[in-house]
């Protein structure tokens, strides 16, 4: 698949406003500095697309993208900012638990981690969490350009063996370079075949 046209459509505060329609949507999440607007321009091939999460008041909101007229890239807020006072991180977290557990039209949440740090227990605990919770998701590994092959090899496998202890079954895993465009095209043929499989399913009556 070939991003030919994305444009920013909304920013939203809440769920319930977010808009309304009956597209899916891929959404993308992970702790701040993981790289998540780099990829989102990355995917786009659109330079400063995801610049409105970056200024300040952005990354409290749910950003809504509209790719092609046929799917949506929804940037959520990044979690895990140590800065971010008690209540300002309590309403981040329901913003986030809201948005996966209410937002029906959300078809799969891709969690962003950066390949260079171990096993964050933040993100395995968020990741734990949505499989609890029947969230479809996808494990994305990002800054893929700053390591080297084996070490990027080994760091995936030890995640992987982490994941292992309380996943039978792991989520697709993609890894990516947003200076490389590693991954772009695995990406995007992901939801592309997702949308398909969505667009063959026979309509309820």
């Amino acid at each position: 698949m070939e991003i030919k046209n994305a444009k920013f459509v909304v920013s939203s505060s809440r769920v319930q406003d977010c808009p309304s329609h009956l597209l899916p949507e891929y959404a993308f999440i992970g702790r701040s500095n993981v790289g998540k607007s780099s990829l989102i321009n990355m995917l786009t091939r659109r330079k400063g697309l995801a610049m409105t999460s970056a200024t300040p008041g952005k990354t409290m909101l749910i950003n809504h993208f509209l790719i092609d007229d046929s799917w949506y890239l929804v940037d959520l807020p990044g979690y895990g900012y140590a800065r971010r006072g008690k209540e300002s991180r309590e309403a981040l977290r329901k913003m986030i638990e809201g948005y996966a557990l209410r937002r029906h039209e959300l078809t799969c949440l891709f969690v962003l981690l950066d390949c260079r740090h171990k096993p964050q227990q933040i993100d395995l605990d968020f990741m734990e969490w949505l499989g609890e919770n029947g969230v479809p998701f996808a494990i994305v590994f990002t800054k893929t350009d700053k390591v080297g092959p084996v070490a990027l090899r080994t760091a995936i496998e030890h995640y992987k063996s982490v994941l292992h202890e309380t996943w039978e079954e792991l989520p697709p895993i993609f890894t990516t370079s947003s200076e490389r465009g590693t991954g772009r095209d695995e990406l995007l043929d992901y939801i592309d075949q997702v949308n398909r499989s969505l667009r063959e399913q026979p309509r309820e009556s």
